[in-house]
């Protein structure tokens, strides 16, 4: 049986993809937990619809995530923190830190999971560090630790 996904699912395919899965599949598990439409032709105007409708919403994150970059890139983030002898800081800076500063300095929010730091920064100085905005686009945002 063929039957048009409303919502990913694991092993299978992703929204809005046309599969062929087994009768008993699709009738006990898939229809009745509203994942599946069994296929006809409304439902595939509907998957066209959805499709149209997903493509016009992915453009537009992907431009968002495109001019989110220009604005990481284009200025360093400053964080600043406590610091002892020797410009080492009490405690570290984390992607949390890294992720407020932004805020602060260009006005945008950023998920800090998103902010790949390797490890925690334990120094002052400045650090190159990839932000993973979706799509692909990875932005190399300057960060500059300074102390108090």
């Amino acid at each position: 049986m063929e039957v048009l996904l409303l919502e990913d699912v694991k092993k299978l395919g992703k929204k809005g993809d046309v599969v062929k899965v087994k009768d008993g599949y699709a009738r006990n598990y898939l229809i009745p937990k509203g994942l599946a439409k069994r296929v006809d032709k409304g439902v595939i105007a509907q998957r066209n619809e959805v499709i149209k409708v997903m493509s016009a919403k992915e453009k537009k994150e992907r431009a968002a995530a495109q001019e989110l970059k220009k604005s990481l890139e284009s200025q360093p983030v400053v964080v600043n923190v406590k610091v002892g002898e020797g410009g080492k800081l009490y405690g570290s800076v984390t992607s949390k830190h890294v992720a407020e500063a932004v805020r602060d300095t260009i006005g945008r929010e950023v998920d800090k999971k998103r902010i790949e730091l390797q490890e925690p920064i334990k120094k002052t100085g400045r650090y190159r560090i990839p932000v993973k905005l979706g799509y692909g686009i990875v932005a190399k945002m300057e960060v500059v630790v300074e102390g108090k």
